[in-house]
């Protein structure tokens, strides 16, 4: 039965909420094990988070997107990252035919007996025996609180509102976060406009390549945490910042002389000490435009009705066998979890698409439902 024609009573295998790299990975893998299921995206096309991203972004900038399961990733060119990718997740879809509905934003999944239902904010709501989580992190960008930031007269933005270097033509801009986007936005706007940059702790700069024993370690990092139901972190500590040929002119320009972290934002810049406090002599930079690089959170919240989150704040996974394999939810098993934790690179997504599909085949074998040994 297509995926459209299906009513709200019947009951699926399982069913993936978001059709970026990590839930089309999970749907392909499903269905070439013979999971009955279904894929919700919210958004109106394909191309997961890709299609949102800056125009200035090409595939020669960004960090290398993994091949899908059957399907060669597009290579390294001058074209816009979120005209290509979201091109090849459509005719991904379509060439395998991937059972993918959109738009349907889920805004809660709750738990009924044996089966887990999925509720969109349009009303609708599937049962299904288990679930795949892919829901990424572009859509809960993180903005940290500091004093003063709702007095500040100029723009204020995020890495996911960046509009491209021209925007910032002619203003003074504070680039805030110290992992690889706010270097690669640096590089973009210093060769254009006068930046400044700063960061909570003194950057980590790589020296030698990223090698994959480098890699392991960072992915281990990460496991690590949710193993212990902490949320995942940043893992730029363990890998280092590095610049590519395309942020020399910004190098040159003095545009990574990191500046410590300001104590609070006024009108019209930010500030450094308080001299009425004790704490110093106050200094003070002028900018008119901020741009917070300080990433995103989990896009976790309509998991809530499930309880999985521990009192650290994470969702615990089984870390059993290959780290980047820990997609399972130790406080409910019919629940997988996608580009979440170790899992969070597109390789990484790839890899948790295959564990999700053995999961829930294991899971349903298990439960004696749906599919049969």
């Amino acid at each position: 039965m297509p995926a459209h024609d299906r009513d709200q009573d019947h009951v699926l295998d399982s069913l993936v909420i978001g059709a970026g790299q990590a839930g089309l990975s999970a749907s392909r893998h499903l269905a070439l094990r013979g999971v009955d299921h279904v894929v919700l995206d919210a958004d109106e096309r394909p191309g997961g988070a890709w299609q949102h991203r800056w125009d200035s972004l090409t595939m020669e900038d960004v960090h290398g997107v993994a091949d899908l399961p059957d399907a060669t990733a597009p290579g390294r060119s001058d074209a816009a990252a979120n005209v290509v990718v979201p091109a090849w997740f459509a005719d991904y879809e379509r060439r395998f035919d991937l059972p993918v509905l959109r738009p349907h934003v889920v805004d809660a999944v709750s738990s009924e007996d044996d089966l887990l239902v999925v509720h969109t904010t349009g009303g609708r709501s599937w049962r299904t025996r288990t679930l795949v989580n892919a829901t990424g992190t572009w859509t809960q960008p993180f903005v940290p609180h500091y004093p003063g930031i709702e007095t500040f007269a100029g723009e204020q933005l995020h890495t996911a509102d960046y509009p491209g270097p021209e925007h910032f033509a002619g203003r003074r801009v504070l680039v805030v976060g110290g992992g690889a986007s706010a270097v690669q936005l640096l590089g973009e706007l210093a060769p254009v406009t006068d930046t400044l940059w700063v960061t909570r702790r003194e950057p980590v700069w790589r020296t030698g390549d990223f090698d994959p024993e480098a890699g392991l370690a960072a992915v281990t990092l990460v496991a690590d945490r949710v193993r212990r139901g902490l949320p995942p972190a940043s893992v730029v500590g363990v890998t280092g910042l590095s610049l590519r040929p395309q942020e020399r002119e910004a190098e040159r320009l003095g545009a990574y002389r990191r500046h410590p972290m300001f104590d609070r934002i006024e009108p019209g810049g930010v500030r450094w000490g308080d001299p009425s406090t004790g704490s110093g002599h106050a200094a003070f930079e002028r900018v008119d435009v901020i741009v917070w690089a300080t990433g995103f959170r989990p896009a976790v919240g309509h998991l809530a009705p499930l309880r999985l989150r521990t009192a650290a704040g994470g969702i615990q996974l089984d870390v059993g066998g290959a780290v980047q394999s820990a997609v399972t939810a130790v406080r409910d098993p019919r629940v997988q979890l996608v580009g979440y934790g170790p899992s969070a690179s597109t390789i990484g997504a790839n890899r948790a698409g295959r564990a999700a599909a053995i999961a829930v085949r294991r899971q349903l074998v298990a439960s004696d439902d749906g599919l049969t040994a």
